[in-house]
């Protein structure tokens, strides 16, 4: 189910936006919902990242070639 969300853009912003949306053919919601989607998978990610760094540190694997001491 699809939802509406009204954002308030500064000027050039919006002036981007339109320049886009004229450039690559795609409906500025388009762009926008991508742009919103790749900011969550980035931050999703990141926090994943952290997590399992995290972990690793405690197991005394920091670099790729501790990771290769382990599986070799």
């Amino acid at each position: 189910m699809s939802a509406t969300l009204t954002i308030t853009l500064p000027p050039r912003m919006k002036a981007d936006l339109d320049k886009m949306a004229r450039k690559t053919h795609l409906r500025k919601g388009d762009l926008v919902r991508g742009a919103i989607g790749r900011l969550v998978a980035r931050q999703q990610f990141q926090a994943i990242r952290e997590e399992l760094a995290a972990e690793a540190q405690q197991k005394g694997i920091y670099t790729d070639e501790d990771i290769f001491k382990m599986v070799s």
